[in-house]
């Protein structure tokens, strides 16, 4: 492992441990506020670790964001006067949801200029076919994603690979790298490559201002889970991507984290809350999250490596 890269490794350690005793005295310290009422539509009908596909209502996140997203499956609707960028569509099914918040929310479909995703799974692209064609929109994919998201099928570097179903393939119009800017009207979006759960999987990053500016990020699942006979420490190449995308994540000073699956990101107890907007003085989302997916890879990588030992005994 490079030397800087060991470093922020033992740094990610250090945060995974220490932001969440942090944070709990950050919140400690700060008076809460009343949830607002979309906010609270959606604590009232969902749970969390819901069903994919269960109908959710959808509420704004920070002035010209939103969630769109089922009750278990998140998708974000960034608005601009000159057009919109949707992230992630759910499943199949769930696409519909998707599609009725938007038109909920009063935005126009054919407005949405731009399709981007997290991880080319069928639960958070199944759907992106039925977006497509519904918005015309341009679809966004990382190199390694490309071919998934055309084909509809996993790629063999996939950790999960056969454990998933296929989906209806998009076609692909413009492929973005790690740094890269993607612009519309007065919204800029940055792209973060943050391999790991999938080749693929794309973060992204993007401000938006109203009383104050805050930083969003919506960080993928980045999961070390796997098919049974699939060993991460195996692919030392696709670990050193995985660590890498963790650490640049981690370096993110967002102030509004979102994720693939909301209860990765304690969505629904942040709302409750009233700390979905997490910008009190030493607390670091990105950094909290991306720390404790680490351990997750570490202990993962221990735990083969264990297991090694116990076979060959």
């Amino acid at each position: 492992m490079p030397m800087e890269q060991a470093l922020f490794v033992r740094i990610a350690r250090a945060l995974a441990a220490s932001l969440i005793t942090l944070s709990a005295v950050a919140f400690a310290q700060e008076p809460k506020v009343d949830i607002p009422a979309d906010q609270q539509a959606f604590v009232d009908i969902c749970k969390p670790w819901d069903e994919w596909d269960k109908p959710a209502p959808p509420f704004e996140i920070y002035r010209d964001t939103y969630y769109v997203g089922t009750c278990g499956i998140a998708a974000i609707l960034i608005t601009d006067e000159e057009g919109h960028i949707l992230i992630d569509s759910g499943t199949e099914a769930g696409a519909d949801v998707v599609m009725a918040n938007v038109a909920a929310l009063g935005f126009d479909l054919k407005d949405v200029r731009y399709l981007l995703y997290s991880h080319e799974h069928f639960d958070h692209v199944g759907g992106m076919a039925k977006l497509q064609r519904a918005t015309g929109a341009l679809v966004v994919a990382s190199k390694a994603a490309e071919p998934v998201l055309t084909s509809g099928e996993d790629s063999l570097a996939d950790p999960q690979h056969g454990m998933h179903e296929p989906f209806e393939g998009v076609a692909v119009g413009r492929i973005m790298a790690a740094g890269d800017i993607l612009e519309l009207g007065g919204t800029t979006i940055r792209a973060i490559e943050t391999p790991g759960h999938t080749p693929g999987a794309m973060s992204w990053w993007w401000q938006e201002c109203k009383e104050r500016c805050e930083n969003i990020v919506y960080a993928d699942s980045l999961s070390p889970i796997s098919r049974d006979d699939y060993r991460f420490g195996d692919h030392p190449e696709y670990v050193a991507a995985y660590r890498a995308g963790l650490v640049a994540l981690g370096r993110e000073d967002c102030t509004v984290l979102l994720t693939p699956h909301p209860s990765h990101s304690r969505m629904i107890r942040r709302m409750q809350e009233g700390d979905l907007i997490e910008n009190r003085q030493g607390t670091r989302p990105c950094a909290r999250y991306a720390g404790q997916k680490l351990l997750d890879l570490e202990t993962r990588l221990s735990n083969e490596t264990l297991s090694e030992e116990d076979r060959a005994q």
